[in-house]
């Protein structure tokens, strides 16, 4: 049978013939349902022939498919909107340009539809900004937003060699190295496009995040301080320098500017989440709290806070609350983010509850939608694992002997988490001589730069690339990486880099940094993989939202250990956090003994140290150590056959 191919139903549109373009569409589904292109054309036709219901079903089989495709809501909005549901047409609008800026029709409709003054304020910088965008740079913003990137830059860089002071056409090609990680890149873009527009607020709020993203805090933190000295009535402005505050850890001046944004508009359920945020991190838990259940009651639907609210570990949802929640996820409108936080929620709000059945149900729905959002692939990762174990022999290890930048600074606590790793950092920077800092993403930040751009399928440069850096250039990045976190530290001699996936990278680590201490924190497999399945990570843990995958990563993160433990023998400890928990004294003493620090007092009492916790352990390392996380995953017993059987044998 001759599958007709999208060019050929699209043809049929454009000459207004829907009834031919959607019996080729049903024609094409039948041989792939899941085509999402001819879903959209078969739920245009549909919308065009006024054969509604048929086009809303053929767009919520797409938004299952791709929830973060913008033209999917525009269509619904059309729907809607034809139909006399202004509202709900507005709804869908706006979370056709929240997913995609560059929908022109979205806007207009907004414009048109909205009595919000700062959502028709927004629409109309946008119709005015699509108005002015050269026809060639709306298509790259669409494919941008639409995550065809190669199709992005091959058009942007095509532009930009006709248009070479182009300033947007720059910042949009800074926006596709943005999404390839090519950081520097971006950056440099940037830059350029700044000396050519300095008074460009847009570019500049760009320049920012790229910034910090590239752990340039200090800088950003400059930037974000003269766009808002700039623009101060400018609420994104000041929302922006609370953020590069927050992440300086100036928490003072960025809870008191929150709080003045809040005053400033009331409504916005983000701006008391980012505050909740803060207060938790400095340890105020009942503000954070209030905070919370403030957004929530700006939005019911808003996932975020109720996730944060769980994420406390220490939070006890009332029933009143989990019946809003079971409510708001049982109408499935809701973005697929929100549906994630909602679940994670529910789940850890049952959990309390002892209702481990129901709970588990919760965990799994959220892990199904997270997993499906994710870009995860267990063989990429285990091929990572192999090029790490393939480079870094013993002879190589020798020959990059003596490299490297000679410091003792820093000390790296790393594994997979939720394995006590928060709780040993708690213990460390307890020291005088030891700064806390956060799960800083330097080293990580240098595997993407050493790999350059890289598309899928393309070979790895990383890490056989070392082998060409010379015994500066390795010295240089060591140097480097103690520059950059110079910010996060208080003065103490040593600072603690607490990335998990460092393990990933600890042959790179030995080779800049090679007086490094390096500390993998292990827990039990069973104990620590199913704890890494009921969490629900901001980023960075993306094996971690199906069993095959936390099973198989769990496995590589053993195998890789132990190979770094034979070539780098006596350089790493492993601390078990059964051991901890059962004799933490015994334990601490032989932590500081491989640190070369003397045990301090105050290191037995680390509950009792005033500093900022970024990670989902903040309230629990602010209490002595018990054993309530040991064994949590027997109450869940019933249901981890499939997760049993895969770790089986691993140890």
């Amino acid at each position: 049978m001759h599958i007709p191919e999208t060019a050929s139903i699209q043809k049929q549109i454009q000459q207004g013939r829907f009834t031919v373009a959607l019996a080729l569409c049903k024609q094409a589904l039948e041989n792939k349902p899941s085509d999402t292109e001819v879903l959209y054309l078969a739920a245009v036709c549909c919308r065009y022939l006024e054969q509604y219901n048929d086009a809303s079903h053929f767009l919520s089989q797409l938004v299952q498919l791709l929830p973060g495709y913008g033209r999917a809501y525009q269509e619904l909005g059309h729907i809607y909107r034809a139909t006399g549901e202004n509202q709900q047409a507005l709804k869908n609008y706006l979370l056709a340009v929240k997913r995609n800026p560059s929908l022109h029709a979205s806007w207009q409709a907004v414009s048109e539809l909205t009595d919000n003054s700062d959502e028709q304020s927004t629409a109309t910088h946008n119709l005015n900004y699509l108005k002015h965008l050269p026809k060639a740079l709306a298509s790259v913003l669409s494919f941008i937003y639409e995550d065809r990137l190669e199709k992005a830059e091959k058009l942007c860089r095509h532009f930009m060699l006709q248009h070479p002071k182009h300033v947007e056409g720059m910042r949009l090609l800074a926006k596709i190295a943005e999404k390839h990680h090519v950081l520097d890149d971006a950056e440099f873009l940037l830059e350029t496009a700044l000396q050519l527009e300095p008074e460009n607020h847009w570019l500049q709020f760009d320049y920012v995040n790229i910034l910090h993203h590239r752990q340039k805090f200090e800088s950003a933190y400059v930037q974000a301080l003269m766009l808002s000295e700039r623009l101060p009535e400018d609420s994104a402005s000041q929302l922006t320098l609370a953020n590069q505050e927050a992440a300086i850890g100036k928490y003072d001046e960025a809870i008191t500017r929150y709080q003045a944004l809040i005053s400033k508009d009331q409504n916005n359920a983000l701006l008391p989440l980012l505050l909740g945020h803060a207060y938790k991190t400095v340890g105020q838990q009942q503000e954070a709290i209030n905070c919370y259940l403030s957004s929530i009651r700006l939005n019911k639907s808003f996932g975020d806070p109720y996730w944060s609210l769980a994420n406390l570990k220490t939070f006890s949802f009332p029933q009143a609350l989990i019946e809003q929640m079971l409510s708001v996820v049982t109408q499935q409108a809701n973005h697929s983010e929100d549906m994630v936080h909602l679940h994670f929620a529910l789940g850890k709000a049952f959990e309390n509850q002892q209702a481990f059945e129901r709970s588990f149900k919760h965990y799994q729905a959220g892990n199904k939608i997270k997993r499906a959002l994710v870009n995860y692939d267990s063989e990429v990762m285990a091929n990572n694992f192999s090029l790490q174990k393939q480079f870094f022999t013993a002879s190589q290890v020798n020959s990059l002997h003596g490299m490297g930048e000679q410091a003792e600074d820093p000390i790296f606590v790393l594994g997979l988490p939720r394995t006590g790793s928060t709780l040993v950092e708690q213990i460390l920077s307890s020291h005088s001589q030891i700064d806390g800092t956060l799960e800083l993403p330097n080293i990580l930040a240098y595997v993407q730069e050493l790999n350059g751009r890289k598309f899928k399928h393309t070979a790895a440069r990383y890490p056989k690339v070392l082998a060409e850096l010379s015994a500066d250039e390795l010295a240089h990045f060591g140097q480097r990486y103690l520059k950059e976190t110079q910010i996060h530290r208080k003065g103490a001699a040593y600072f603690i880099d607490k990335m998990p996936n460092n393990f990933r990278h600890i042959g790179l680590i030995k080779a800049i940094l090679p007086n490094a201490k390096i500390i993998d924190t292990r827990r039990e497999p069973l104990s620590c993989c199913f704890s890494v399945y009921k969490q629900l990570f901001a980023e960075g843990q993306e094996f971690s939202y199906s069993f095959d995958d936390i099973a198989r990563y769990y496995q590589g993160y053993v195998d890789l250990m132990a190979h770094w433990h034979q070539v780098y023998p006596g350089q790493i400890l492993t601390l078990d956090y059964e051991a901890l928990v059962a004799s933490p004294t015994e334990t601490i003493t032989k932590l500081f003994d491989y640190v070369g620090l003397p045990l301090e007092p105050g290191c037995l009492e680390f509950y009792k140290t005033k500093r900022a916790v970024r990670t989902a352990s903040s309230e629990q390392v602010r209490q002595p150590i018990n054993q309530k996380g040991v064994e949590q995953w027997k109450h869940y017993e019933p249901y981890l056959a499939e997760l049993k059987a895969t770790l089986a044998g691993i140890s």
